[in-house]
């Protein structure tokens, strides 16, 4: 057996010590604040510390982040300039990438080469991406459409919004804090970061990261802390002028109703009950693998799992057999242990959701062909499930699980299988598997998600518009329409 990977030296010595907030280009720890322990999915133990954030040091965030913006520290720069820095950052994410990729693993749970590999990668990418953009943000010159005597010049500026705050989910914190901070700052924005309380320490490292490459200060600020304090207190702020969101429905709600005191722009991407339908023409090995790979990668704590699957029924117990005997064979352990297949999940709390949830769907009648338990180590691991049979009325089935595992059904025709995948308050993402691209294509017209898969299922990408239906959220991260989310477009006109 592989023995477990040990993490570097430069990882050892950042979370040896309680790592500080960066309000207005100072790290900070405030006066008698308790700092708040991380901890280690894998096995229960605190991995490292930070300092817990409270309204006051809200106070201090903004009102740093107002003063950069209105003195242009960043909007001032060259957009030439601001891409530059940018580019530096992606540079030194880069240069960094196994130490950053160590500290995700420990604080989240999540597999080390998913880390390394994926969110790593996607936050290098977010930042290269986006510099581009810095330099190609342009209004436009308009004729008036109307008849007049009087001769005009009309045209439109794009400006940035002001001060964006960005709250952060725990399921991918490095790589979700990137693609948020990219679009910001290549608007224009200041912007006052949130981090997970349950996983603030890459977001941390990254901070110190920009400010590294020459980030200006109170042009980005870090605040950690509680959800219901830092987050409410963001999203209530009046000079706040847009909050960007990931995470579940009920919390988007009630940012939602705090945002209304000053009418502050929203991005919100909330929960997912996305939909795999496998046809039977369809290549069954690549589907079953993608399907598993769809609802079992990060645990299934990734808002666009396949966490719904519905499958042709003349191949439907061919298929569940094989998607049953991929997650048999996964081997579950820790991120670090490089033999490891699927990590633990968050924590303790979200561990006992995930177990009632699946015991509420096997009571209301699925059949659990996989898994369909914790295992009884130390960590918050739980087994690989496949939950076959479930109605559309079942639980497991109408609820966001945000684990390992998946409900099946199966389907007689291509109108029962787009009604079933549309039969959900969400509509987040979805994919189809099938060897006829007609068919392929209907689906995908068909199905209310804003992200859709055809014989694959979540690969994310920088430049690809994302965002849900429904009750998944407003707006769309990722690509021109998010740097467009953090402008207004004002309009001049000119008598000559």
């Amino acid at each position: 057996m592989p023995a477990p990977y040990t993490p570097g030296q430069a990882t050892q010595q950042f979370l040896s010590a309680v790592r500080p907030m960066l309000l207005d280009g100072r790290w900070h720890v405030p006066a008698g604040s308790v700092a708040t322990d991380s901890i280690n999915p894998a096995d229960g133990t605190i991995v490292g510390r930070f300092a817990a954030g409270g309204p006051a040091d809200v106070e201090i965030a903004v009102a740093a982040a107002r003063r950069a913006f209105i003195e242009q520290r960043w909007i001032g720069l060259t957009p030439s300039a601001r891409s530059r820095i940018l580019w530096r950052v992606a540079d030194l994410i880069e240069a960094h990438a196994d130490e950053l990729a160590e500290i995700e693993t420990l604080d989240t749970g999540k597999l080390l080469a998913a880390a390394r590999y994926g969110d790593v990668a996607i936050a290098i990418e977010a930042f290269r991406y986006h510099a581009g953009w810095c330099t190609k943000l342009a209004g436009e010159q308009l004729a008036l459409a109307s008849a007049t005597d009087r001769e005009y010049h009309c045209y439109t500026r794009r400006e940035a919004l002001g001060v964006a705050a960005l709250i952060v989910p725990w399921n991918g914190p490095l790589a979700m804090t990137c693609w948020k901070l990219g679009p910001a700052l290549a608007a224009g924005c200041s912007v006052v970061i949130k981090p997970p309380e349950q996983a603030s320490l890459s977001v941390l490292r990254l901070g110190e990261l920009l400010m590294d490459a020459g980030v200006p200060a109170g042009v980005v600020n870090i605040v950690t802390g509680p959800g219901a304090v830092v987050g409410q207190a963001l999203a209530a702020h009046p000079q706040v002028d847009k909050v960007s969101f990931t995470g579940s429905t009920t919390t988007g709600r009630r940012i939602v109703q705090a945002a209304t005191g000053n009418f502050k722009k929203l991005t919100l991407e909330l929960g997912g009950k996305s939909p795999a339908i496998v046809f039977a023409d369809a290549d069954l090995d690549l589907a079953a693998r993608g399907v598993a790979e769809g609802i079992f990668g990060n645990a299934g704590q990734v808002c666009v799992a396949s966490s719904r699957l519905y499958v042709e029924r003349a191949v439907h117990g061919e298929f569940m057999a094989r998607v049953a005997e991929h997650a048999r064979r996964l081997r579950v352990g820790p991120g670090m242990d490089p033999a490891s297949q699927m990590g633990p999940v968050i924590s303790a709390e979200h561990l006992a959701s995930i177990e009632r949830l699946v015991n509420r769907g096997i009571a209301a009648g699925a059949d659990c062909i996989a898994g369909g338990k914790r295992i009884e180590r130390s960590g918050y691991y739980f087994e690989p499930t496949v939950l076959d049979g479930v109605v559309a009325d079942n639980p497991a089935t109408r609820e966001e699980i945000f684990g390992p595992v998946l409900c099946a059904a199966a389907f007689n025709s291509v109108a029962d299988a787009i009604a079933a995948a549309n039969d959900t308050e969400f509509g987040l993402a979805g994919s189809v598997w099938t060897r006829d691209i007609a068919k392929a294509h209907r689906v995908a017209a068909a199905v209310r998600a804003g992200l859709f898969w055809v014989n694959t299922h979540g690969r994310p990408d920088v430049a690809i518009p994302f965002g849900g239906y429904r009750q998944s959220g407003w707006g769309r991260e990722q690509g021109r329409d998010a740097v467009e989310s953090y402008m207004e477009t004002k309009s001049v006109m000119v008598q000559l």
